[in-house]
């Protein structure tokens, strides 16, 4: 209901919105003009960077380049534009230029991208974005010459989700890197780009991909009708867009997958999924989400599938027990011992002997401090991380056992919850919180009341839509042509068909056989699957 709620508050507070209107300013003929409209738009800045010169044949118009030191290849800008702008033998001997500016993005200039702006707000977001402005006096208009050469981190494997097989490389903080890295995982002409600006203060960069003919058309008009939709001053991060655009904000699932590998990413789009890229972030979105992609790596189809199956099983048990195994220790524990063996409730008994505190405050206590072990580890030094997660939770364990605050079985059942929380990564943070409340549901009501909360989860799951598809598919509603990669992986040759909710458009991967027919290929030579 307050799902609802929110979407229709939501949607109310679009529909009164009004486009906030910008005055247009034009370009000045006055070079003078322009270059004191520059320097009020951006201040003193010492990084902004006024170079005058003179152009043309004698003699000569004054002209100007503007760049941000640090956004530009300084090579590029000496080499291939202030080198041939100042070479008299490249203006010929003397003759009348009227459109100066066309005459050196034409003859002169060696720089491949480059466009004509007259706005002087859309000149100065080019100037911000990395670009260097050729103004001349006289014309009304700026040339934008495409020079950008920041510095960036060089393409390494993510640490949160490496293999063990498989390529080893991973996204970085810039955008044209990443769609470059996803180019070469899909080399076909029907990979399309959509870029737009997002953020009124940021401006960051955004970049939706999709494979055309595979996609569905209304899933990317959707993806694009939703951030357009977004009207914030910054965006800093992937999970500032994950946060608009979620169908359930309010929800412990995301219905987003985030992923730093473009092999991830490349297999998502060849499913028909849609990818949304965010500048200066490593991190991708893709959607339509599913609750069984948690549990799937790209390690699962470099191995042999039953080994792959295998392993797939082990995700499954570990989040089990890393949400349930304290709560059914709790519940045993205080509520169903005629179910544990006799000598075992004996050995549990005699460990939880003269302990102060009931079991469920017991394990609800040593599951904070662990956690804010984790949280210490993750903030602190590499070094000083490790060290203070292996002997905290070794010296704090054995000093709460020995002082006999809690007993034994609760640090072993904490120590196998720690373990088994990151086997699925993706499910890291509702996996803590569905603990602590099935912890606190068994403390309170024993298996009834752990029942009663994996009842109201699985309601809340097959309630979820994540641009339409429903979350539990293809559990629910049960899709047997899809069940060959969810608890199983069926070998390579076996998975012919997508995702049948997602894929549906061009649904076959491969033919039946090992041949493919002239015929069932597209125009552009590819596999029609």
């Amino acid at each position: 209901m307050f799902e609802m709620l929110w979407r229709k508050l939501r949607l109310a507070h679009q529909r009164k919105k009004t486009p906030v209107s910008r005055s247009r300013r034009d370009l000045s003929p006055n070079l003078e003009a322009n270059l004191t409209a520059f320097q009020e738009e951006l201040g003193a800045s010492p990084d902004l960077i006024i170079r005058r010169l003179t152009l043309g044949p004698r003699p000569g118009s004054a002209g100007a380049l503007i760049y941000i030191d640090g956004l530009i290849d300084k090579q590029v800008v000496n080499q291939d534009v202030l080198l041939p702008l100042l070479n008299e033998g490249n203006w010929g001997k003397g003759q009348d230029v009227t459109d100066l500016l066309g005459y050196v993005a034409q003859s002169i200039l060696a720089v491949g991208e480059m466009q004509t702006e007259t706005e002087l707000r859309q000149v100065v977001q080019g100037l911000l974005a990395g670009d260097t402005i050729l103004l001349v006096d006289g014309q009304a208009a700026a040339l934008l010459l495409s020079t950008k050469g920041w510095d960036k981190r060089a393409i390494q494997e993510p640490e949160a989700e490496q293999i063990i097989q498989g390529p080893h490389e991973g996204f970085t903080e810039n955008l044209r890197t990443n769609t470059a890295l996803l180019r070469r995982k899909i080399a076909t002409a029907g990979l399309h780009f959509e870029e737009m600006k997002l953020g009124q203060r940021t401006q960051t960069a955004i970049a939706i991909a999709y494979l055309k003919g595979v996609v569905n058309e209304k899933l990317v008009e959707e993806v694009r009708l939703r951030l357009k939709r977004i009207n914030i001053d910054y965006i800093l991060d992937a999970n500032y867009l994950q946060e608009f655009i979620s169908d359930a904000p309010f929800s412990l699932f995301p219905t987003l997958t985030f992923t730093e590998r473009p092999d991830v990413v490349a297999a998502k789009l060849l499913e028909g999924r849609v990818a949304i890229f965010v500048d200066g972030t490593p991190v991708v979105n893709t959607v339509p989400a599913l609750l069984v992609e948690n549990f799937q790596s790209p390690d699962d189809y470099n191995f042999p599938y039953y080994y792959a199956t295998m392993i797939r099983w082990f995700r499954y048990l570990s989040f089990s027990l890393a949400v349930l195994a304290p709560a059914l220790f709790v519940a045993l524990g205080s509520y169903h011992q005629e179910l544990i063996p006799t000598p075992l409730m004996i050995t549990l008994k005699t460990a939880t002997e003269g302990t102060p505190f009931p079991l469920a405050i017991e394990v609800v206590m040593m599951g904070l401090v662990f956690e804010i072990l984790r949280e210490a580890g993750v903030r602190l030094a590499r070094p000083f991380g490790q060290t203070i997660s292996i002997v905290g939770a070794l010296v704090i364990g054995e000093a709460a056992v020995t002082a006999g605050l809690v007993g034994a079985p609760t640090i072993i059942v904490i120590a196998l919850t720690a373990i088994t929380t990151f086997v699925v990564p993706g499910l890291l943070g509702p996996g803590i919180f569905l603990r602590l409340i099935y912890t606190i549901l068994g403390g309170v009501l024993g298996a009834y009341g752990i029942l009663t909360g994996m009842l109201f989860t699985l309601l809340h799951l097959a309630s979820l839509r994540s641009f339409g598809v429903p979350y539990l598919a293809p559990l629910a509603p049960v899709i047997p042509a899809d069940l060959k990669d969810v608890l199983v992986r069926a070998p390579i040759w076996a998975l012919r068909t997508r995702p049948r909710l997602i894929g549906w458009p061009r649904p076959q991967r491969q033919p039946f056989g090992f041949a493919v027919d002239e015929e069932e290929k597209g125009e552009d030579g590819h596999d029609k699957g």
